[in-house]
């Protein structure tokens, strides 16, 4: 019995290994969760990282002003100005004041002493001149012509609206006036209620005219 005994308590404390080997299976399933709780975590950044964009992408707010490498200008401000450039250059005065320009030039590089000469002959810095002014005038003629012509546009297509509108009541003034003519046709007129009393008494008389007798007897 106490052999048996004894046999027994080796197979009892073979088993507290394996009970004690599956402590550490247990703490590899807790591991396991504890890494599956670490991988759920960007979850939570990733839509908050999409919430950003959404915020950024939305069309109910104003755009961040970029940056413009050019300068910026008033366009209306630079078509008035061109307008007067334009104005200025095709009047009387510009042609005179370029001609007396062009004229002293010519005569003080040519007449004037050699040192006091800035641009002898063949006036190669009269001709840059000349070719620059040309070539600022006319993209500010050009300019200042499609300013006009944006203005007639707007002006020919007020005029067309009022001439619609002007059609229109003309129109409905006629319709109106035919519709008096209409109902005037209808209605007894001073005239024509002059006639009508005139024509019974006319028939009166030729009736008395005819039976005076009955009407003395009347009387």
């Amino acid at each position: 019995m106490a052999g048996e005994d004894r046999s027994r308590t080796p197979r009892a404390g073979s088993r507290v290994p394996g009970a004690g080997s599956r402590v550490p299976g247990a703490g590899s399933r807790a591991s396991g969760a504890g890494s599956r709780a670490s991988g759920s975590g960007p979850g939570p950044s990733l839509t908050g990282s999409s919430a950003m964009t959404r915020t950024r992408g939305r069309l109910d707010q104003p755009k961040e002003p970029r940056r413009q490498l050019l300068p910026e200008y008033d366009p209306e401000a630079f078509g008035r100005f061109s307008e007067r450039i334009a104005r200025f250059l095709g009047t009387g005065r510009f042609i005179v004041w370029m001609t007396l320009i062009i004229i002293v030039w010519v005569l003080w590089n040519v007449f004037a002493p050699t040192p006091l000469r800035f641009d002898q002959y063949p006036f190669i810095f009269l001709t840059l001149m000349l070719s620059l002014q040309a070539s600022y005038a006319a993209p500010l003629i050009l300019l200042a012509q499609n300013r006009q012509d944006d203005r007639d546009r707007v002006t020919h297509e007020q005029d067309r609206k009022q001439n619609e509108r002007s059609i229109a009541d003309t129109e409905y003034l006629t319709r109106e006036i035919a519709s008096l003519r209409m109902g005037l046709g209808e209605v007894a007129t001073r005239d024509w209620i002059r006639s009508e009393l005139q024509d019974m008494v006319k028939d009166m008389d030729e009736r008395l005219s005819v039976f005076p007798a009955e009407s003395d007897e009347d009387r």
